[in-house]
């Protein structure tokens, strides 16, 4: 006799991740409704501070060849 076991959901379908998924809403409506002039008043200052990440990051890397071209001699 074959016996098959259902196979468990992944944990985001599960009944605890939902719950976890409402409280974890309703936290986050609370906390941004009460602290919506420091949540906001920071975002300015936070896109500057991002910049020099865009720099490192976003450009790929200064240095390389990025127009194909190769230096013949």
């Amino acid at each position: 006799m074959i016996n098959q076991h259902p196979e468990n959901p992944p944990f985001w379908r599960s009944r605890t991740a939902l719950a976890f998924l409402g409280f974890a809403a309703i936290a986050a409506f609370f906390l941004l409704s009460e602290h919506r002039a420091h949540a906001l008043g920071v975002l300015p200052f936070a896109l500057v501070a991002l910049c020099p990440l865009l720099h490192l990051f976003g450009h790929g890397g200064h240095g390389h060849d990025h127009g194909g071209r190769e230096d013949k001699k």
